[in-house]
């Protein structure tokens, strides 16, 4: 699929069940391909790690105007702050250690991305994110701390239906009136678009397959 194929078939999407935001993901993508997708007009990508966007995404930023960046791998702490510079939104608050640092840098700051709650729907134990029966209390937790909370993320397990997954992340922003789900990657984005989608995570279907050697 071409990114305009995949465009498409959001905006097909889009006219019955609303508005849906395209991340491209460009972690481990040669910056020739990132260009190439830039220059095609899109400007919403994300990285999965902080170094590798400080080494990417300054310069892009320079070249191309619009750009907003997400991330959408696990955060250390200790590169909260480097983060909160890089990124317009965050995907993966996924512990109340973060969620103290990003409030308390955000408040010396009077700056702060745009937060979505990881949660760890399948359980996996290998996996990041908060288990969906302490999502509930995490949240007030978060907003306790004076953050604003715009949604929920979830990874569905590899070996599952990933709209099983999807609906169970819905349900949870539902009842915490949160408005924006990201969900949904290359393989499954339109079963994800179905449940209710708001942001989805598509890398190799618009940039090819990536090369980790």
């Amino acid at each position: 699929m071409s990114l305009s194929d995949i465009q498409s078939a959001i905006e097909n999407k889009e006219a019955t069940l609303g508005s849906v935001h395209l991340i491209a993901v460009s972690k481990v993508q040669p910056v020739e391909r990132v260009i190439d997708v830039l220059k095609q007009g899109h400007r919403v990508f994300g990285e999965n790690k902080v170094q590798e966007a400080a080494g990417k995404w300054p310069d892009l930023r320079e070249q191309f105007s619009g750009v907003e960046l997400h991330l959408i791998g696990p955060l250390q702490t200790n590169k909260t702050r480097q983060a909160m510079q890089l990124f317009d939104v965050i995907h993966t608050l996924d512990r109340p250690k973060l969620a103290r640092t990003i409030a308390r840098i955000s408040t010396e700051t009077g700056a702060c991305p745009r937060l979505f709650i990881q949660v760890n729907t399948g359980e996996e134990p290998q996996k990041a994110g908060i288990l969906p029966a302490d999502t509930d209390a995490f949240i007030t937790e978060c907003r306790a701390l004076g953050l604003q909370i715009e949604g929920l993320m979830c990874i569905p397990p590899a070996d599952e239906e990933p709209s099983l997954h999807f609906a169970l992340l819905a349900k949870i922003a539902a009842r915490n009136n949160l408005p924006e789900l990201s969900m949904g990657m290359s393989s499954d984005f339109e079963r994800a678009i179905a449940q209710g989608a708001t942001y989805v995570r598509v890398g190799s279907a618009i940039f090819g397959e990536r090369n980790y050697s």
